[in-house]
């Protein structure tokens, strides 16, 4: 199907044809979600020996009584965990609750009202804040700047990801520019891993930004491979440290999709004035972390191998998932100008571009067909995606079964919203 090269003859034959396929499926009542990246209750089963497995023992490695107050920084097999996942230093590391979201935002409040870097270094004081956000991206991260009051600006996401060019002329042109989010390893949604070029030009952007300036690093998917040949993500802590900027880069991540979703572990790592920032604002609000939680976790995932193990269980549950998004995908556009999409090999997503001013319809007619998709526009800021074409598709929770009912049901979807604006 070439809708550029159809005749309108053509078209309304089409558009006849997928009306009367598509009143089918919503005859079926189908209720079916690609919404959120949530691990599957088959891959939540994973890690049900968490619960129990202290049995009794409460005391960490430094003998640390868990149960009690205190240990701000997090516990050092805790620390260790995070390490593993992130591959940094153990002594970069603190150790917070279970959502990585959490310090996100705490890091940036902090940056923003408090200052990393003592009262003076206060974002707050510079009038208006702006953050960089390459798009398509995360639509928590644009949600935590709009709940601060910081203004975005995007650049393109590309295959190494985000676009270099843009990113540094901006900073050099705008100076109220405070930050960049960073997706680095199989970005959401688009999948891409950086490229060591691309992490070292953004390692070096504390060279040229203001003094203030930092990249959240959330590198949420950085263990959630679905092959064994995954590529490799540079570190940026490495690269910083190279260029001596250190303090321009914090990293996040969690065990939010590698054991119990809602019951994790999540870190930060940072440069020690970063973290001195992050603790004083800490030590405020909170008396200490969830210090049970680390142990149980550090004893499930006691070392490197242990990770490897437990997240190629997850990939042998969520691959079939993602081959029955692409396969199609692959079997009804491929050859068409009805979109294009990535082909991720790790993380929890599938991003698919229609054709423009497409996308609104093809979630709606999906909707109204009995499955629910991400809202259009949601991976842009302020949920506005200008050219109306993005689409995340979101294939861990149902099973491979509904995968494919819901794929057929959206592939029809994208067909009759692209033939109708044509027409129109």
């Amino acid at each position: 199907m070439q809708l550029d090269h159809a005749t309108p003859e053509q078209l309304r034959q089409w558009e006849s044809e997928l009306t009367a396929e598509y009143k089918t499926i919503v005859a079926q009542n189908l209720s079916l979600d690609l919404t959120r990246g949530k691990p599957s209750p088959e891959q939540l089963s994973l890690s049900d020996a968490l619960d129990g497995i202290l049995k009794g023992n409460y005391q960490a490695e430094d003998g640390t009584d868990s149960r009690n107050y205190g240990g701000l920084d997090g516990l050092p097999e805790g620390k260790r965990l995070g390490a593993d996942i992130m591959g940094v230093d153990p002594d970069s590391i603190l150790v917070g609750g279970n959502s990585s979201l959490t310090l996100m935002f705490q890091t940036m409040l902090t940056a923003h009202h408090f200052g990393l870097t003592g009262p003076e270094s206060a974002w707050k004081h510079s009038g208006t804040v702006k953050f960089i956000c390459p798009v398509p991206g995360y639509d928590r991260h644009y949600t935590v700047c709009e709940q601060l009051g910081i203004d975005m600006v995007t650049v393109p996401m590309l295959d190494d990801g985000p676009d270099m060019d843009a990113v540094e002329e901006l900073i050099k042109q705008d100076p109220s520019i405070r930050g960049l989010w960073c997706v680095p390893k199989y970005s959401n949604p688009t999948g891409v891993v950086y490229s060591d070029e691309t992490v070292e030009r953004i390692a070096a952007l504390g060279k040229i930004a203001h003094g203030t300036f930092r990249v959240f690093w959330d590198n949420a998917y950085a263990v959630h491979d679905l092959t064994d040949t995954a590529p490799a993500l540079s570190s940026i802590a490495e690269a910083c440290a190279r260029l001596g900027t250190e303090d321009s880069v914090v990293q996040f991540a969690s065990t939010s999709k590698i054991t119990h979703a809602g019951a994790g572990v999540a870190f930060v790592s940072a440069s020690p004035a970063n973290l001195k920032g992050l603790k004083a604002f800490l030590s405020t609000c909170t008396i200490g972390p969830d210090k049970i939680n680390q142990i149980r976790h550090a004893r499930f995932l006691p070392n490197q191998q242990a990770l490897h193990t437990h997240m190629r269980k997850h990939a042998q549950l969520l691959q079939p998932r993602f081959e029955a998004v692409l396969q199609a995908l692959e079997s009804e556009f491929k050859g068409t100008d009805l979109g294009t999409w990535e082909t991720p090999i790790g993380g929890y997503f599938v991003s698919f571009d229609t054709r423009p001013n497409c996308a609104r319809e093809t979630v709606r007619l999906a909707a109204e067909a009995g499955v629910k998709l991400t809202p259009a526009g949601a991976t842009f800021p302020y949920g506005k995606d200008p050219q109306d074409r993005n689409i995340r598709i979101a294939p861990s929770v149902p099973s491979v079964a509904e995968v494919v009912s819901a794929m057929k049901v959206f592939v029809v979807c994208v067909k009759l919203a692209s033939v109708r604006t044509k027409l129109a």
